[in-house]
């Protein structure tokens, strides 16, 4: 029986991304990101897969992040990059991560919980979000750290705004970073997926990889430009071919009225699952790997494909997301018709579709 909605990840395809991204950074070691369900690919799953592909540290963004890994026997270096409430950093000490600091009253907040715990210092060299600005006060920072028991001043690092599209920012952000980091003699980190593999010099003792490793490209072109192999196919299928004579229409407010008479098929998929409703007249199927278009209103549950002269079987399998036939549909590409970002596509599809995984 089809299933309704399937999310089919490659897990080799992950390790192997880690992999070649090991090799890229190397002598630096690669931090593999899974962070919001491995950028819905399913953060345990990756996590592993990860570490088998060379990963040798782990970052989330949060603190429950964090404890989900390690209730699922994840060893190893697991870095919490995001801020932590009084109460989150309770529970990353818990789950033994390492937490990034850049205020001495942060310092202060961990040492009074009497837990050892390994300190990232941050320095906002340009991102302008989390992070002190001041170098002397990230210099207090870390000087704290070390002044205290239990605590180890474990990293220093930076997050750069415009790795994937304005390298001389970049470079700038990295000038500034790069004086006060060497002073402290601990692991530096700046560089995410695009400047591991568009910068050598950005690259330091660790990089920190997120899209890159689930095989989507940080510049927003061509995975394949960069050896990346996308991990994650959406697939559903035909649920209901008809045919609809010229003049009939198909999906909510009627946008797609028929010029002629055509087939269509109904597709049990929707924005309810993550097809965006701004996808509306901007994108394909493939369809026994022949690629067709949808049309029609993308509704929450239900996505109309046109078939023109040549029907397919119900139970028919339709790739949203994925390769058939010679036939490809990436998350770039649909990023491009929504005017957003790879990330957001798949850390988008939602929770009530189920994720299967391929070794």
């Amino acid at each position: 029986m089809p299933v309704r909605a399937d999310a089919r990840i490659d897990l080799g395809a992950i390790e192997r991304n880690c992999a070649r991204l090991a090799a890229v950074a190397a002598p630096a070691v690669l931090c593999a990101v899974v962070k919001a369900n491995g950028y819905g690919h399913g953060a345990l799953e990756a996590a592993r897969a990860a570490v088998r592909g060379g990963a040798t540290w782990l970052a989330v963004a949060t603190a429950l992040e964090a404890t989900e890994l390690r209730a699922a026997g994840i060893e190893g270096p697991l870095l919490v990059m995001g801020a932590l409430s009084p109460e989150e950093l309770e529970i990353a000490l818990a789950a033994g991560a390492d937490v990034v600091a850049w205020r001495e009253e942060f310092v202060a907040a961990v040492v009074a919980r009497g837990v050892g715990a390994g300190v990232h210092v941050k320095l906002d060299t340009g991102m302008g979000r989390l992070g002190t600005r001041d170098p002397d006060e990230a210099t207090r920072v870390a000087a704290a750290v070390a002044a205290a028991g239990g605590l180890r001043l474990a990293g220093a690092m930076t997050h750069f705004a415009t790795a994937d599209d304005d390298p001389e920012f970049m470079a700038a952000q990295l000038a500034r970073f790069l004086p006060w980091a060497d002073a402290l003699g601990t692991l530096r980190h700046a560089a995410n997926s695009a400047a591991t593999l568009r910068e050598p010099a950005a690259r330091l003792d660790m990089v920190r990889c997120g899209i890159a490793v689930y095989g989507m490209d940080p510049f927003h072109r061509d995975p394949a430009d960069h050896g990346l192999e996308p991990a994650l196919a959406l697939v559903s299928y035909v649920a209901e071919v008809k045919r609809t004579a010229a003049g009939e229409s198909a999906g909510y407010g009627r946008r797609f009225i028929a010029e002629r008479d055509t087939w269509l098929a109904t597709i049990p998929i929707g924005y309810g699952d993550g097809v965006r409703r701004g996808l509306t007249g901007r994108f394909e199927v493939l369809l026994g790997g022949r690629r067709v278009p949808v049309v029609g209103t993308v509704s929450m549950d239900n996505i109309t494909a046109d078939l023109g002269d040549e029907p397919v079987p119900v139970g028919t399998e339709a790739v949203l997301l994925g390769a058939r036939g010679g036939e490809r549909i990436v998350a770039e590409d649909w990023a491009r018709a929504l005017g957003t970002i790879n990330y957001e596509i798949t850390c988008g599809i939602s929770p009530r579709v189920p994720r299967s995984y391929a070794p």
